[in-house]
């Protein structure tokens, strides 16, 4: 399995740099990131915050534990 390379903190720091009036261009060299893979974080983690971000990761866990 493929290891992660950012956690859901940083991607939400990640993304709090954005909302703060970064460009998205400068964001993405800055951190070694694909714009592609920011607008896929944004989708997936946009106006979360940490405590958000570890509840969705333990119902991900716990779901595929059930399946």
């Amino acid at each position: 399995m493929k290891r992660k390379r950012f956690t859901e903190e940083q991607i939400i720091s990640v993304l709090k740099e954005s909302e703060a009036g970064a460009k998205t261009d400068d964001i993405c060299r800055h951190h070694g990131i694909s714009s592609a893979t920011f607008s896929s974080w944004r989708k997936k983690y946009g106006g979360m915050e940490a405590g958000d971000a570890k509840r969705l990761s333990a119902l991900e866990a716990e779901n595929a534990k059930l399946k």
